[in-house]
């Protein structure tokens, strides 16, 4: 089952042998590392937030994807074999197009959105069975104008299902407010985006919170949708994903033993956020 995590080390000298990490543009990613933390309690991991460049969500294709491959890329170069991305907007503008291009022997970058679909769709991991109906036929995708322009979700869904209608909602500022810890802020445009959303999809049977910021405003999401719609969040799939891969694959753990957190942005601001958002202390070094 393909999912997104990246494994982040600048220096694996400096960092050591890390073999599982988290990229994301920022600190959405946070939501999907505490999910296989505690999935995974023994797995070291290293978490990466290129927040420097955030929210990817706001810049185009080419951009997300020649940040995000020099960041995957660098990693690879110090050693770091599995890179996982947790930001959808990295997956949508730049794994298919690295995949293609060709991962080095030795090497895996996987992704976040198909492990979504397939729970969404009821199928496992391997299954490539032709496409099919499914039960939900209504779905609301909330996501960075930049997934929602590339219309990945979309076409990963085809693969798998057909018949269901997908409304997407670019949900602008959503991931600054995040970013800033404006949460009042975030609340309020999370209530103006899902309004926005059922003027053109009164009654979605689910929603799909295509971003690893929006889990931190998942309560929000869910009171503004209504008790009857199923929201799919990201974090607890991708964990169970993991871990069916890593028993599949038990060498690309590595021989790391502790977890580390790196920044492009300023680290001391940087872990002041991370830890009001997991309400747990969270110190992020300079990458």
């Amino acid at each position: 089952m393909p999912l997104i995590i990246l494994i982040v080390a600048l220096n694996c000298g400096r960092i050591g042998q890390m073999a599982v990490g988290i990229f994301d543009s920022g600190l959405g990613g946070l939501t999907v590392l505490d999910a296989v933390q505690k999935r995974l309690p023994d797995v070291p991991f290293v978490y990466f937030g290129d927040n420097a460049h955030a929210p990817y969500g706001v810049r185009d294709a080419d951009n997300v994807h020649d940040l995000t491959k020099s960041a995957v890329t660098r990693l690879w170069d110090s050693g770091c074999n599995l890179v996982i991305l947790a930001c959808n907007t990295a997956s949508a503008a730049a794994l298919r197009r690295m995949q293609e291009a060709g991962v080095p022997e030795g090497k895996r970058v996987l992704g976040v959105f198909v492990p979504l679909i397939e729970a969404l769709t009821e199928r496992q991991w391997g299954d490539n069975s032709p496409p099919r109906e499914v039960a939900i036929k209504h779905v609301a995708l909330f996501a960075t104008p930049a997934t929602v322009s590339s219309r990945a979700f979309q076409r990963e869904l085809a693969f798998r299902a057909i018949g269901v209608d997908v409304e997407a909602q670019a949900c602008g500022g959503v991931v600054d407010a995040i970013e800033d810890g404006d949460l009042i802020l975030a609340e309020a445009l999370v209530r103006s985006h899902v309004d926005a959303l059922k003027r053109k999809m009164p009654n979605p049977h689910a929603a799909i919170l295509g971003c690893t910021h929006y889990p931190l405003m998942e309560e929000v999401f869910q009171a503004a949708l209504g008790p009857d719609v199923k929201v799919f969040s990201q974090a607890d799939l991708v964990a169970e994903s993991l871990s069916d891969y890593l028993e599949r694959h038990p060498g690309m753990t590595g021989s790391g033993d502790e977890t580390l957190f790196l920044t492009t942005g300023d680290a001391k601001r940087v872990s002041d956020r991370a830890t009001q958002f997991l309400r747990r202390k969270i110190e992020f070094q300079a990458a």
